[in-house]
């Protein structure tokens, strides 16, 4: 047994291959989400920017909140996905998927190295596998860009910044005279002071280039109408445009000129920085990314910080300032809504994603709430039946385990609080608002899966170790294979599975199944048939044989007759859509339906 196990980064390696061929084999099976089509517009217009803000200074915004997400994911994924298109031959959409999963297996490689830092070898790859196996988490991994994305770069954040203090040494000033530390130090301040307040203060500049600029045009003298031009002949949006760009490229020289200069006093005069830097840029440009994938990115920073600051304490603080200065730098730079006003426009991020404007309703306990009106029993009963039943147990035992141990795994026990806890009894007394379950919390999960790790610990035995193991993650791989490709519909059977969450609960909220109602209809309907969806109809014409007319809500046009219905079960649909129409087909599992497709 112990030779089976010696070799770690096999079994670790041979386990995330196992997995890679899972999602390679299965990732087309999987119809799009709701609302990916609208992130991948945003994300084609975040990349515009890149072109139109050095050019123009201005960016087309969707002037709706998906410009307060972040879009380094999307973006990346969108670049990705048609530079493997050639190479794949598959859609899009599909490989769009498959960049999710592969995120998601990175994800789990961080959760298995955090793992790793409070538990032994099998544990640690039990309370993987634990995780991994959540039908939750493994169906969300190939439809999501957002939530899955943010989990795995939150864990990355979190475990490069543990290892990034972990190897911290300390920086002295004091080999070097008092003038030329005085100099260094004045000089750095003068640098973020200038480059941080130049970017801070780009919307007062254009504000006031457009007062010079309209002043100059209706006759006043000032600085602009001295150069010569024919301002006084064409519309002033067109020299603001141009003055503005200006200080944008003034701007950019102005930053690569005095960080060249500091980088060469620091080389010559203190080189250890640029070990510091080196060192912190994994962990500075992880965080960076996660606040540019969703706003609570920072939280991973202030677990850093405390980590930081207990381990190390005063002595860790440049190191902090190089890590938040540098992060700062990478979510500026990968979030153009941000280039506009920095400083309001992340205010307004922070505010809108904190109490999200969700208009519809959300579906609990068989009665509708509003997403800001839930009650306080919506988390604890939805995290108690939507993870598999092991999880708890074993969470509660390996709570109780480390707590009245409370010598070992202290560490542990902090991070749980710290992590897990304190942010979910926030989420509940704040009423925070939630929709489509808990999904936008899936971040604080982890700890959950790292406490079942120290059950599997406390057994000496390794056979028994993977006995446990494998009983805990049963039930996740054989109702992940039931509900497949569904299984972020997953209930447990606390609750009676889907059947006994049907129209109680959240089920198919994606609109997923549309891809498997198209493939139906692609296979049965007569050529031009006329089709009529409800909801998300976008996701069912993605799939459907171009021959086939679709019609829905989002559109004037109608037709006189439509030969096939196809309505979700979210919100009733199919029960008040041509409610005496006979069903042709059904796409559901465990006894809930999720659509229907009918004749009229």
């Amino acid at each position: 047994m112990k030779k089976l196990f010696r070799s770690e980064r096999l079994i670790t390696i041979a386990l995330f291959i196992v997995f890679l061929i899972f999602g390679i084999l299965l990732t087309r099976q999987y119809g799009e989400s709701w609302d990916e089509l609208q992130f991948y517009k945003y994300a084609d217009r975040a990349l515009a920017a890149y072109s139109s803000w050095p050019r123009t200074g201005q960016i087309e915004l969707t002037g709706n909140t998906y410009d307060n997400y972040g879009p380094a994911f999307v973006m990346a994924v969108e670049l990705g996905a048609k530079i493997l298109q050639p190479i794949f031959r598959w859609s899009l959409s599909d490989l769009r998927h498959w960049l999710y999963f592969l995120t998601y297996l990175i994800g789990l490689w961080a959760f298995y190295a955090l793992a790793k830092r409070w538990l032994s070898q099998i544990p640690a790859i039990g309370a993987t596998l634990l995780f991994a196996t959540q039908p939750l988490l493994w169906g969300h991994a190939f439809i999501s860009p957002k939530d899955i994305p943010f989990l795995s770069f939150f864990l990355l954040s979190l475990l490069f910044g543990l290892r990034f203090i972990d190897t911290l040494e300390p920086i002295s000033l004091n080999g070097l005279s008092s003038r030329l530390k005085r100099t260094l130090l004045v000089l750095t301040a003068l640098w973020l002071a200038s480059v941080f307040g130049l970017i801070v203060v780009t919307p007062a500049i254009r504000a006031w280039i457009e007062g010079l600029v309209r002043a100059a045009a209706s006759g006043q003298t000032n600085i602009i109408s001295s150069i010569p031009s024919d301002i006084d002949k064409v519309k002033p949006e067109i020299y603001i445009q141009k003055y503005f760009v200006y200080f944008l490229w003034a701007r950019s020289l102005f930053f690569l000129l005095s960080t060249s200069l500091i980088a060469l006093l620091y080389r010559k005069h203190h080189p250890s920085v640029f070990r510091l830097l080196i060192s912190v840029l994994p962990a500075a440009l992880l965080l960076g990314l996660a606040t540019s994938i969703r706003v609570l990115a920072p939280f991973a920073a202030l677990i850093v910080t405390l980590y930081a600051l207990h381990k190390r304490g005063k002595q860790a603080v440049p190191a902090l300032i190089v890590y938040a200065v540098v992060a700062l730098f990478v979510t500026y730079l990968t979030w153009p809504y941000l280039w506009l006003d920095p400083i309001g426009n992340f205010i307004q991020s922070v505010r809108v994603m904190s109490a999200y404007p969700w208009q519809g309703q959300v579906l609990f306990n068989g009665a509708d709430y509003s997403s800001a009106g839930l009650p306080a029993s919506y988390l604890p009963v939805l995290l108690g039946i939507q993870l598999t039943e092991p999880v708890w147990v074993l969470f509660a035992a390996g709570l109780a385990l480390t707590v009245i141990r409370s010598g070992e795994k202290r560490e542990l026990i902090a991070l749980t609080l710290i992590w897990f806890i304190l942010p979910l009894t926030g989420f509940i007394v704040t009423r925070s608002p939630l929709y489509d379950n808990f999904r936008q919390i899936f971040f604080i999960l982890p700890p959950v899966f790292l406490m079942a790790g120290v059950v599997f610990e406390k057994i000496k035995r390794p056979a028994l170790q993977i006995a446990l193991i494998v009983l805990a993650v049963l039930p996740g791989v054989i109702d992940g294979a039931r509900l497949h490709p569904y299984e972020y519909i997953y209930y447990n059977r606390f609750i009676g599975g889907e059947a006994g969450a049907f129209r109680r609960f959240e089920l198919d909220y994606w609109g997923v199944s549309y891809r498997e109602a198209a493939d139906w209809l692609n296979a049965n309907a007569p050529a031009n048939s006329n089709i009529w969806a409800e909801g998300p109809a976008h996701l069912l014409g993605l799939y459907l044989r171009p021959d086939l007319k679709l019609y829905s809500t989002y559109e004037a046009e109608r037709a006189d007759r439509y030969d096939y219905v196809v309505a979700l079960t979210r919100y009733n649909l199919d029960l008040q859509s041509y409610p005496d129409a006979p069903i042709v087909y059904t796409i559901e599992r465990d006894g809930s339906l999720l659509t229907v497709i009918k004749k009229p």
